[in-house]
């Protein structure tokens, strides 16, 4: 399998039909075709050739839809940005995998003389926007409109088709790389698993299409010959309405926007959505029940998995979400997974998540060392512990790195503690995730100061947004005189969670 193979199959068989909806721009499967294959041939103009890593900062559209197809048509290999970065996260990953070509559209136009002044070695700016062409960039439509259309690659099977960064235990973003068989495995294995999506779906994306989430979506309905409409972001009010004009049936969320869905108040015929995927924690049963109502047509499924992963592990099915035993399962092994917990030991015993399939990663760019920690006899060892019930319904009770998924993010806390112990009024510090009714879990810090200084959370959250992303920084600040440590001098981050998770029958959200 190839991530360009979907196109093909929809130019030969529905080269009329519509493929992309962006900002009043309507593509036919055809038209878009031929613009990839223009793209591609001025990506190899410029100089990209096999292997390259070619980047794109930009929100959702078209032309990132564009850019997915055309980098390994040229035979190139992806690295999708995550826009939610600073600068500095920015440009180590630009820095780390090596890329010089990066394409960015208006929205991040202003980020681009700081990330130059960064990472001198960005050779080729594209500006993938409607505004005016930057100084020193070269112009989207123009470079399409210039090149000639050239022979797809077929970049695919195990060759290398994107590094997508996530965050790392010491700090600094692992880029992982996935193959094009693993994510056609994870796509294809989601659409076997019967739950989600069929031929003619029409699939909103306003989830992040950096985001391996959204790009499983995306795959899936590459492969069905379905339709796209892309949003820049998230929006109550415009997801609604552009669900009724454009008869969306099918869309990726996570649970904080369905929650704003289903307390907006606003009133539109949302009759043609079919399912609502969501991801990276369960649902709140009395959320679930608005949201019921709200999409009264609609179906929900909720997959659990992760970037290393590409990412599709289990799948909790609609008729789960309406057995209320069931709604704190993530739910059961998609079609293409092999799912275990460490030893292979009973039901109901509570160990390490492990993994097995065509859509384990390759490893970590360039970190042989943290490949090997993961990876056994191609098992995937996820860090998140669990069990599986009778039925191979699985149940995430605690994560065994030290990890906070904050509104469908990944975040370390580590690195959030380096940002704080950064401020000179820090004399120690530690970050945990604690329960949070909008965002399944919020980024928490526990902080003792230095001797005759005050600082308050205001200041300490502006100071921790300068070095990272705004997601990452903390939400809530518990000040203290000193933390609970081990003999050995470790904190011990349990005693920390356990005054916010009592009563809760898991300690994860």
């Amino acid at each position: 399998m190839y991530l360009t193979q979907g196109l093909h199959r929809a130019a030969q068989q529905t080269p009329d039909a519509e493929m992309t909806a962006c900002s009043g721009r309507r593509r036919t499967c055809a038209e878009v075709r031929d613009r990839v294959a223009r793209l591609a041939g001025g990506l190899r103009s410029l100089g990209v050739s096999a292997g390259d890593r070619v980047a794109m900062l930009a929100l959702n559209s078209d032309r990132y839809h564009e850019y997915l197809l055309a980098v390994p048509w040229a035979d190139a290999v992806l690295n999708p940005v995550n826009t939610r970065w600073s600068p500095s996260e920015i440009v180590y990953s630009l820095r780390d995998s090596v890329t010089t070509v990066l394409l960015v559209d208006d929205a991040f136009v202003p980020m681009l003389p700081v990330l130059l002044e960064l990472y001198p070695e960005l050779r080729t700016v594209v500006h993938a926007g409607d505004g005016p062409v930057p100084d020193d960039a070269i112009g989207y439509e123009e470079l399409i409109a210039g090149s000639p259309a050239v022979p797809d690659a077929r970049r695919g099977g195990d060759a290398l088709a994107g590094l997508f960064y996530t965050g790392g235990t010491t700090g600094y973003p692992k880029g992982v790389m996935l193959s094009h068989a693993n994510l056609a495995t994870s796509s294809l294995g989601l659409v076997a698993s019967g739950q989600a999506f069929r031929p003619g779906a029409r699939l909103l994306h306003t989830a992040p299409m950096f985001h391996l989430a959204d790009l499983a979506t995306w795959g899936a309905v590459l492969a069905l010959g379905g339709s796209h409409v892309f949003l820049p972001g998230f929006d109550p009010v415009t997801v609604l309405a552009t669900i009724e004009r454009e008869r969306i049936t099918d869309c990726l969320l996570v649970p904080v926007m369905i929650q704003q869905l289903a307390d907006s108040g606003a009133v539109y015929d949302l009759s043609s959505l079919r399912n609502v995927l969501y991801g990276a924690s369960p649902i709140p049963r009395t959320v679930l029940e608005r949201a019921m109502r709200a999409f009264p047509n609609a179906d929900f499924v909720q997959a659990y998995g992760m970037t290393e992963l590409a990412p599709v592990v289990t799948v909790l099915s609609p008729s789960d979400h309406r057995d209320p035993a069931l709604l704190r399962s993530a739910g059961r092994a998609a079609a293409h997974t092999e799912l275990r917990i460490a030893g292979d030991v009973p039901p109901g015993t509570v160990g390490e998540i492990q993994v097995r399939g065509g859509h384990v990663m390759l490893g970590y760019w360039d970190k042989p060392a943290e490949t090997a920690a993961v990876l056994h006899d191609r098992w995937m060892h996820t860090g998140d512990a669990g069990y599986l019930d009778e039925s191979g319904y699985l149940f995430i009770v605690d994560r065994l790195k030290d990890m906070i998924v904050s509104g469908g993010e990944n975040v370390y806390s580590s690195e959030v503690e380096n940002a704080i112990a950064l401020h000179p009024a820090v004399a120690s510090c530690a970050v945990i995730g604690v329960p949070d009714d909008e965002w399944g879990e919020r980024v928490h810090a526990v902080v003792v100061l230095q001797d005759g200084v005050s600082l308050g959370h205001d200041e300490l959250r502006a100071h921790v947004k300068t070095l990272i992303a705004g997601y990452k920084a903390p939400r809530s600040t518990d000040f203290v005189e000193s933390l609970p440590v081990s003999g050995t001098g470790k904190v011990l981050k349990r005693d920390l969670r356990a005054a916010h998770w009592e009563g809760q029958t898991r300690q994860v959200n």
